[in-house]
């Protein structure tokens, strides 16, 4: 227990103040505080001075309540100066929320009219996003087969959604694949040929099938002039269609509306409404069997005209026709790209891109999968099916070959103005390529192959299987800021 000395001369005031402040010093350590210690606080050069130089100008401790005082003046504001800064505060906070709601407005404002600009250019036909520079060839292993089909997919369509497929095939069955697991969810099997009165579904080839833009109807036709109409989801039948008189070749629902077309070997394309379960009307022009047929939400539809070598593109409410010539073997494939271009395939191995606008097409590519056979005796490998991925610039054909198991799906960049086809990278698929379809969202394609031909058994590749395969569409990694500045 330390003790404490006040030592007093009197006659000498400051003397007596100088020995309280050494008091105070000295309970703060051990040993005594002399004039030595007192000089050696106050050196110019201690680094110990410089950072209490601040608490060492007074002449002793400073009292706490002295430092409340002096922070209470320095933050004491009147009624009117609080009323202001609060003022300014609320102003503040206001001038943000209108400069926040100014530039969410503003990126609205732009978004709708960027979709705006864009629904104008696709109901055009002007519409072309660029997508194929960005495409890259995927692997091997990425790559799944669905199997489940006894004989040759003729046929496959892919939801709105792009969570299921539906595949039909000369079995006469329907099957319809959830997407990502590659599982069957519904199956509507064939019936043998006679059947048809007690059986509820095709007991005859299936050549083509459509999917209305809601994903609310399922129509298939077969080569017993019959059209079916089930309910996609639960896949129960619905409705039948009679009325051609040759195998149903073609169907398309026109978007946004549940209008059927149907195209048929009669050389007639027809006219239905789904909803009221009713024909509408038939249209005469073709020269021989109608091969293939596509629409999209304009009041036509565009059809191959097979060995007439013609295309046509038909104007529902006017009942007219317009007449194109190019091919020079059977068009057994069409596809619109948007509402004024598409693009065919052809039996003498060509690829043309048309505009509804030009009787010629717009760029032909010739010997498109290139040729099979001995020097001198070469043929072209068939087109059997052509995609388009809609209002971009991305299509792909798919060949067949009855003299070899080699056949492939070749994805194509359109040039611009869709004047010219450059080949981006080739798939090779074991079988006849008869369907293809690109998700809408241009995510993945879709084939569906098979050991012959959709419309005839000319030849069986028995070395091939019948199946769906799903061939993911990559994209190129988009460069970082970082590189890029770097380059």
């Amino acid at each position: 227990m330390s003790s404490t000395f006040f030592i007093k001369k009197k006659g000498n005031p400051k003397l007596a103040q100088k020995g309280k402040n050494t008091a105070v010093l000295k309970r703060k350590g051990d040993g005594e505080l002399g004039g030595k210690s007192k000089l050696r606080a106050k050196k110019p050069n201690s680094k110990y001075n410089e950072e209490i130089s601040s608490d060492s100008e007074t002449d002793g401790p400073i009292d706490p309540r002295d430092r409340q005082s002096d922070e209470d003046s320095e933050y004491d504001e009147t009624p009117q100066e609080k009323k202001l800064r609060l003022a300014k505060l609320y102003l503040d906070q206001l001038k943000e929320q209108d400069d926040y709601k100014a530039e969410k407005d503003s990126f609205e404002t732009d978004l709708i009219a960027g979709r705006l600009q864009e629904e104008v250019l696709e109901q055009k036909g002007k519409l072309q996003r660029l997508i194929a520079k960005d495409l890259i060839p995927p692997d091997a292993s990425e790559i799944r087969m669905l199997r489940g089909h006894k004989l040759p997919i003729t046929c496959l369509v892919i939801s709105p959604d792009e969570k299921y497929i539906y595949s039909a095939a000369k079995d006469c069955s329907i099957i319809k694949w959830d997407v990502e697991s590659g599982k069957k969810l519904h199956t509507v099997p064939g019936g043998r040929k006679g059947t048809q009165d007690r059986h509820v579904g095709h007991t005859a080839h299936i050549l083509c099938m459509a999917i209305s833009s809601d994903g609310k109807y399922l129509a298939t036709g077969d080569v017993n002039k019959l059209i079916m109409i089930w309910e996609a989801e639960t896949c129960k039948h619905l409705y039948t269609f009679t009325g051609h008189k040759g195998p149903v070749s073609g169907l398309s629902f026109r978007r946004g509306t549940h209008d059927l077309y149907s195209a048929s070997h009669d050389r007639s394309v027809k006219v239905w409404n789904v909803d009221e379960n009713a024909y509408v009307e038939t249209l005469f022009g073709h020269q021989d069997a109608i091969t293939g047929l596509d629409s999209l939400s304009r009041e036509l539809c565009v059809t191959a005209g097979g060995r007439d070598r013609s295309v046509r593109v038909w104007k529902i409410a006017e009942e007219s026709q317009l007449v194109f010539h190019g091919h020079e073997g059977s068009i057994d494939c069409i596809q619109l790209i948007n509402e004024e271009h598409m693009i065919t395939g052809a039996d003498d191995g060509s690829v043309s891109l048309w505009s509804v606008n030009k009787k010629r097409p717009l760029s032909t590519v010739k010997k498109a999968h290139g040729c099979h056979g001995d020097a001198g005796l070469e043929q072209p490998h068939w087109v059997s099916s052509v995609a388009a991925l809609q209002n971009s610039d991305t299509v792909a054909s798919g060949a067949s070959s009855g003299c070899s198991h080699n056949s492939t799906i070749q994805v194509w960049k359109c040039g611009q103005n869709y004047r010219g086809l450059e080949p981006l990278f080739s798939i090779p698929v074991s079988g006849f390529v008869n369907s293809l379809k690109f998700s809408s969202s241009g995510q993945f394609l879709v084939a569906g192959v098979g050991q012959e031909h959709r419309l005839g058994r000319w030849w069986r590749l028995k070395e091939a299987k019948n199946g769906v395969y799903i061939i993911p569409l990559k994209r190129k990694l988009p460069i970082p800021e970082e590189t890029k500045i770097a380059e």
